[in-house]
């Protein structure tokens, strides 16, 4: 457990706050690039507990701005995005993707050059990436971008969408470290008893199918969890047929990436970015990926209507299934074919996340020895804040090639150990520098 002070040195990341300044020293998704249109409606963004107005100018640049014109303090969301520059309703200041003032119509021609600099406000260093839009919030130098793999693939290899989640960022991030809980939250229920999400299996599957038996059966899978160049990489084994183990690695890279496991060589590779809107709630970035081929249209098709780590969204890309709801939970589906009675995988994801509280009290927990990913994330995360206030910079800031990772599953005899399994598994994409 922590106490807690630590839980909300882990969960506060607003201006100020030693966990903001974590987050500030890295590169954060904040929009899907396909949400702004050139010269469209502007769009409110809160990030970190902070507002802003983001839009995208008539040459396609993106800026991400205060919401606040400096004249007499009129929202920016409600101006005129024309000309490559946001124009104020109310009295006309323009201002620029980079926060400068580049028309000042209430003055005279003289006077507003005097003012123009004066008048400028804050912008955001803003990117785009993997078809994301990246901004960085901190002051000064930004640090190099994060390679990370789904966004160095070609365009038509990936499909990436978000969801928003109405609970601390730190708990949603926990809930994808902890593969544990497959063995229970996305279970199957058959005449009483808890089965695989594909119902009852025999013997000999091949290992693609077995895994989803092999959960069930072993819930107490073994952890190993090592430290590498951006963060950390899970390792879970349970015990598979044959004397065999399945082997489930995650990957964590600082502050707030993850790579989930579930997919053997050839299969889909998905992943997450949590970020913080304020302290109680976040939006989760996820991305779809093959390595060496294009995604069809019924896969992306399928991952837009909700598949895996992807829910089922609105417009606004808020869950269909959420706190509000229940998660339209169904007791009779519950008690005749769903461990939980939540349909989908990122849906029962959100509903247990959620039910701890919007900030969870981590000072009231009993962990045991399948929490080990969770003990090591908060470790990794409260150092960095402790370096942060140091002066030094957190892990994996500095260090953009060592986000080249990869996740997945992976068969072994039953003595082999996580370093092995990563070598064979991945090679020189297990992580760099693993102790």
């Amino acid at each position: 457990m922590l106490t807690s002070e630590e839980n909300r040195t882990l969960t506060e990341t607003g201006p100020g706050t030693a966990m903001g300044e974590v987050f500030r020293a890295y590169w954060q998704p904040v929009l899907l690039a396909r949400e702004l249109e050139v010269d469209g409606a502007p769009i409110r963004l809160k990030l970190l507990g902070e507002d802003f107005v983001a839009f995208r100018d008539t040459s396609g640049r993106v800026g991400i701005v205060e919401p606040r014109c400096s004249h007499r303090g009129a929202s920016l969301f409600f101006g005129r995005n024309e000309s490559c520059g946001l124009r104020c309703a109310y009295h006309g200041w323009k201002f620029n993707v980079d926060g400068q003032c580049v028309d000042l119509p209430t003055s005279e021609a003289e006077t507003a050059e005097r003012q123009k600099p004066e008048a400028a406000i804050r912008a955001l260093k803003v990117t785009e990436y993997g078809d994301i839009i990246w901004a960085f919030l901190g002051d000064g130098e930004a640090p190099p971008l994060p390679k990370l793999e789904f966004a160095e693939l070609p365009a038509s290899h990936r499909f990436v969408s978000k969801k928003f989640q109405q609970c601390n960022w730190a708990q949603a991030v926990e809930g994808g470290l902890d593969t544990a809980h497959f063995s229970y939250l996305h279970a199957g229920i058959s005449e009483g008893q808890k089965t695989s999400l594909l119902g009852r299996m025999d013997i000999n599957e091949p290992p693609p199918i077995a895994r989803f038996r092999w959960l069930v059966e072993d819930g107490i899978p073994k952890f190993t969890v090592l430290r590498h160049g951006s963060g950390l990489v899970l390792g879970a084994s349970r015990q598979a047929d044959d004397s065999q183990l399945y082997w489930r690695i995650t990957q964590f890279m600082m502050p707030n990436h993850s790579l989930a496991p579930n997919t053997f060589p050839g299969e889909t590779c998905q992943g997450n970015s949590w970020v913080p809107v304020d302290d109680r709630s976040c939006w989760i970035f996820c991305f779809a990926y093959q390595l060496e081929r294009d995604l069809s249209q019924s896969e992306r098709d399928r991952l837009a209507a909700g598949q895996g780590i992807f829910a089922e969204v609105d417009e606004d890309f808020v869950p269909l299934r959420r706190r509000e709801n229940d998660y339209l939970l169904d007791r009779d589906m519950q008690r005749g074919s769903n461990f939980t009675g939540i349909h989908g995988i990122s849906e029962q994801d959100a509903a247990i996340a959620d039910s701890q509280g919007f900030i969870a009290d981590r000072s009231r927990e009993l962990l045991g020895q399948t929490d080990l990913g969770v003990v090591r994330f908060r470790r990794i995360m409260l150092q960095a804040a402790a370096d942060r206030l140091a002066g030094i910079a957190p892990h994996g800031s500095n260090n953009a090639e060592a986000y080249r990772v990869r996740s997945g599953d992976a068969m072994s005899g039953c003595d082999a150990t996580l370093p092995e399994v990563l070598e064979q598994r991945f090679g020189q994409y297990a992580g760099t520098s693993i102790e």
